[in-house]
């Protein structure tokens, strides 16, 4: 071995190792919330200018057959972020009458056609929040149920 091997790094060099690592790990996150904050944004597109598509309303019908095949009741049939309704799910949240007039792009879509359809033949749809980050309304889900009503 050469004596340069065996050299002890200094503090300030490995202050400066540290630093480095850092500043990649802090680039490596940058990167990751900008590919995210693409994803946000053309799902965001894509909800609020297109309508709901043959696909998704096959998946909506794959969960609701999964949760019968399960002996369920409920399904969890589409989510999407909270801040694409009109008050950021703060109606959903608090469970007010009127949370319908807060959803716009496919989430409305998805409504109507459940006032329309699903309704009529006895389903239940509800909103609720279904995460929290940061203590904000995160996502919000639509769950449609088909149980008997209750016996009074």
């Amino acid at each position: 071995m050469s004596p340069t091997e065996n050299k002890v790094p200094s503090a300030a060099e490995l202050r400066m190792m540290q630093l480095q690592k850092e500043m990649e790990e802090m680039d490596r996150q940058q990167k990751l919330r900008a590919v995210e904050e693409t994803k946000r944004s053309s799902f965001a597109e894509d909800f609020l200018r297109h309508h709901v598509s043959d696909d998704e309303r096959a998946m909506i019908i794959r969960l609701v057959m999964n949760a019968v095949k399960d002996g369920k009741f409920e399904a969890l049939i589409y989510t999407f972020p909270s801040e694409l309704t009109t008050d950021g799910g703060r109606a959903i949240n608090n469970n007010r009458a009127d949370w319908p007039e807060t959803l716009q792009g496919k989430a409305l879509e998805l409504y109507r056609r459940y006032v329309e359809n699903a309704k009529p033949q006895g389903y239940k749809l509800r909103a609720m929040i279904v995460n929290f980050p940061g203590g904000v309304p995160g996502d919000v889900g639509f769950y449609l149920n088909w149980a008997p009503d209750e016996v009074a």
